[in-house]
């Protein structure tokens, strides 16, 4: 989780806090006790668990050889459990195959029912699914990048960004999706065909003079 994720800031009540392993050590250190707790724990400490079971936590406990990352396994709970908005902390971590495998998890089809943004700090990173149009919220001068990760994305429409799109074409491992930048605070993205990684990084705000 960055440090400049502020996990309490962000809960509403009726949320359901759910910690995948080592994101329990991340919910005690905010101050924050989850609902749920699931994973095989590998990255919790014997203090930190015995801390979490003595609480209301519930817990999940798997095999350490599973086919799923404990990430997908609370994605797989949450969409279970009917919530459509799914809010995923500290996901981007020093481990490249994990943050891959994080990003690439948002394109399962047996999640597109559900709106699931990865938050690290200023930066918010959604999955951009065909023939719906997606609506990105921010502030004029925000950061918005395109990229498509499953072959071409075809058919990409955008409005409220500075460089607009008609039925465009992003290739494949090609950066003309990189570094839009919103010119209201709500742009709209819709694709043909494909799979597009949006990335909005929010520019701090300005103090009033």
């Amino acid at each position: 989780m960055s440090a400049n994720t502020d996990l309490e800031s962000l809960l509403r009540a009726g949320d359901l806090l759910i910690a995948a392993d080592g994101g329990g050590r991340y919910c005690l250190q905010a101050g924050c006790m989850p609902h749920i707790l699931i994973g095989d724990f590998d990255s919790l400490s014997v203090a930190n668990m015995d801390q979490l079971e003595a609480s209301s936590t519930e817990v999940f406990r798997h095999p350490t050889h599973k086919d799923e990352t404990d990430l997908e396994l609370a994605l797989d709970l949450a969409i279970n459990r009917k919530f459509h908005e799914i809010l995923i902390l500290a996901a981007l971590g020093g481990r490249w195959d994990h943050t891959i495998a994080n990003l690439l998890l948002l394109g399962l089809p047996r999640f597109s029912a559900a709106r699931i943004r990865l938050l690290d700090g200023n930066q918010e990173i959604t999955m951009l699914c065909p023939r719906a149009v997606h609506v990105i919220l921010g502030r004029p001068g925000d950061t918005v990048s395109l990229i498509p990760v499953s072959g071409d994305a075809h058919g990409v429409t955008t409005s409220g960004l500075e460089y607009s799109l008609q039925k465009s074409v992003l290739p494949f491992g090609a950066t003309l999706g990189v570094s839009n930048t919103l010119t209201a605070a709500e742009a709209t993205i819709s694709l043909q065909s494909g799979l597009l990684i949006c990335i909005v990084i929010h520019n701090p705000r300005q103090r009033a003079t």
